[in-house]
């Protein structure tokens, strides 16, 4: 029966594929059920809302990432390490371009702060200790580094680097040895 064993951990896995399928923004209460053969109704017995649910979503999302970022991490420092970091994260976003949009989604403070948003943030300073910046510039680089992954992300994603002779593989690398020269050498404030 296909009613049997709804938990929210299914259901927030299911809606996961469907965002890699057809788009974090196709996620319904609707969209999930089907894929149960249920009603609307019998997820609300285990997702209290749509925003639930995507949150559900967005926090699986965040918790594989940080995962994969984490092993990709592993006895690595400086700039293998921000190689490492930014292969992994570019790589999910590759994977699972649903998931990956989940996670860009704002979430309540309760619940991001028992997700892996924090473990990815302690991560992106981590690899930032190996160039030595202090406050407030630390925070600015975490925020260049999230601009240009998610930036490059979306663009390639979007087809905006299908023009021309170089391939996004080529340009990823020398972004990525630009971020390096760049947090080698901050300015000084």
């Amino acid at each position: 029966m296909a009613r049997a064993g709804l938990t929210p951990a299914r259901i927030i896995d299911a809606a996961a594929d469907l965002a890699d399928k057809d788009g974090f923004e196709s996620v319904s209460m609707s969209a999930v059920a089907r894929l149960f053969e249920v009603k609307d109704a019998s997820l609300y017995a285990h997702v209290r809302s749509l925003h639930e649910l995507r949150s559900g979503v967005a926090v699986l999302s965040l918790a594989e990432l940080a995962d994969q970022v984490g092993a990709a991490l592993a006895g690595r420092a400086g700039h293998d390490a921000l190689i490492a970091f930014a292969n992994a994260y570019r790589a999910y976003a590759t994977r699972h371009p649903g998931r990956y949009a989940a996670t860009q989604m704002t979430l309540e403070p309760d619940v991001a702060e028992h997700s892996a948003a924090a473990r990815h943030a302690a991560m992106t300073r981590a690899i930032l200790r190996g160039y030595a910046l202090n406050e407030p510039d630390e925070t600015d680089a975490v925020r260049l580094l999230h601009a240009t992954f998610h930036g490059f992300v979306l663009l390639e994603r979007g087809g905006g680097f299908s023009r021309g002779a170089r391939s996004s593989s080529a340009s990823w690398e020398r972004v990525l040895d630009a971020l390096h020269t760049t947090l080698s050498n901050w300015p000084s404030s």
